[in-house]
């Protein structure tokens, strides 16, 4: 099926001018959900909320906080959208997010350009760790 009519979800993995459903679809309705239960189980701290809130403040999405499957699918039926636009996630927990959005409506996922080839999946959970393999790779094209 082809999407005349789709709703982009924007998430924390590509949240910037890059996201290629952002680049896709420009004119799309977009929206970022503040997920306040990995909010509150992961204790996020005030200054990465601010990271994300400013980053998305960059972007033409509308922000809402809540469920991040159950808010994306207001937003598509409030737009009368058709399906679901999104970037590719390596995280678990979009994964399951995605998957939940999928039972109801079909999704488009469209991989972003890798800021980074790292030679190995990279171990989420702490950016430091990440960066610690990222950082080497960045700068040897230097």
């Amino acid at each position: 099926m082809t999407m005349q009519r789709p709703m982009l979800w924007i998430h924390e993995e590509a949240l910037g001018p890059a996201n290629p459903a952002l680049r896709a679809w420009p004119d799309a309705p977009a929206l970022f959900v503040f997920d306040t239960h990995w909010i509150e189980a992961n204790r996020i701290s005030r200054k990465r909320l601010g990271f994300l809130y400013e980053a998305a403040l960059e972007l033409t999405v509308s922000l809402r906080k809540g469920d991040v499957a159950s808010e994306v699918l207001a937003f598509a039926r409030r737009h009368e959208a058709d399906g679901v636009v999104t970037s590719s996630a390596v995280d678990p927990r979009l994964q399951q997010i995605l998957q939940a959005i999928e039972a109801e409506l079909p999704i488009s996922e469209l991989a972003p350009d890798p800021f980074v080839e790292l030679p190995r999946p990279p171990r989420l959970g702490r950016f430091s760790r990440y960066w610690r393999e990222a950082e080497p790779v960045v700068w040897a094209a230097y």
